[in-house]
């Protein structure tokens, strides 16, 4: 029983680490955080047209695919499920690509209007369950090549980010 709890761990680590040494496309959307990393193929919603129209009218979507709604610049942003036939989650991003709110379970239809922030450039839409499944809070780190490099918290480009405290104390 031991060993095989020691596989299961094994096995994960492997998928964590291939996850995150995964290159950066287009239609991928990867995640990282405490809870380990995930990726998610994605739709692309970069214009006004299409953010307007988002997942309207969808009726079912794969486990792990979601649509990732990119804006010019960070900004308030206010999401609504108007003409939405699925519950999503909705996890909003700073242009470093970092999660500031995540919202669960938007019920299909409801007009109510559902925050985002003040400052969010980002937001990646999934399956209503998936972020509490995946264990997506704030603070968890999205990949994705239209987070510019010099800014993104977690670069397609290797790992820019400054050494943390602890490893200058080395």
């Amino acid at each position: 029983m031991g060993s095989r709890i020691g596989l299961s761990l094994v096995f994960a680590m492997a998928c964590s680490q291939a996850v995150a040494m995964e290159a950066c496309r287009d239609d991928t959307v990867f995640m990282r955080g405490d809870w380990g990393s995930a990726r998610i193929a994605t739709d692309v919603a970069d214009t006004t047209e299409l953010r307007s129209r988002g997942l309207m009218f969808v009726e079912s979507m794969p486990t792990m695919q979601g649509m990732l709604f990119v804006y010019d610049s960070a900004r308030p942003v206010t999401f609504w499920m108007k003409n939405t036939l699925i519950p999503l989650d909705m996890i909003f991003a700073d242009d470093a690509g970092v999660v500031q709110r995540v919202h669960e379970n938007a019920v299909p239809g409801d007009l109510t209007a559902i925050s985002g922030g003040s400052d969010i450039q980002f937001v990646l839409e999934l399956n209503a369950g998936m972020a509490r499944r995946l264990g997506v809070d704030v603070g968890t780190e999205l990949r994705h090549p239209a987070i510019p490099d010099d800014v993104a918290a977690w670069p397609c480009e290797g790992d820019k980010k400054p050494l943390s405290k602890s490893d200058d104390d080395r």
